[in-house]
């Protein structure tokens, strides 16, 4: 899979706001070139909330354990939910991992390297054994967003 790919299938979905920040968009140059989706169907930005999944090409400071400083190398970060979090990495998010696992090995579901404390799942260049699972995790990511957001926005009787 490609990141084209994968962003392709998650802008598919309905209400998804995709942002790509780059150069004059006032958005600061470490987020250039890498992609954040957020449920919003009215096509604003959220202020209220983090994006469900992203879609990183580069390492950030604090967050250079997956090495994406290789050539084609990109991550994709998923807020799936606990359930999806505990299924699988075997543990509750704020708990401690039974094995290590390298944060930089591809095409493998692991908890994220920085964030999986808050239950946010990562693949590092998902391929074949990732495919369905990253597609099922991102969809279940979208929902989760579409509910909170629905939450927020029902009217109050």
């Amino acid at each position: 899979m490609t990141s084209e790919e994968i962003i392709s299938f998650v802008d598919a979905l309905d209400g998804v706001l995709t942002l790509k920040p780059a150069l004059g968009d006032g958005a600061p140059e470490i987020s250039w070139g890498d992609t954040f989706f957020y449920y919003a169907p009215d096509g604003v930005t959220p202020t209220a909330s983090q994006p469900f999944a992203t879609v990183v090409t580069k390492n950030y400071p604090g967050d250079e354990s997956s090495r994406l400083d290789r050539p084609d190398t990109f991550r994709v970060n998923i807020a799936a939910g606990k359930g999806a979090f505990i299924r699988w990495t075997g543990h509750a998010p704020r708990e401690p991992a039974s094995a290590e696992v390298d944060p930089s090995a591809a095409d493998t579901v692991i908890a994220h390297p920085v964030y999986g404390s808050l239950g946010w799942l990562a693949v590092v260049n998902p391929g074949k054994r990732t495919q369905a699972a990253t597609h099922e995790l991102l969809r279940a990511a979208h929902h989760l967003a579409r509910s909170r957001h629905e939450r927020r926005t029902e009217p109050t009787a």
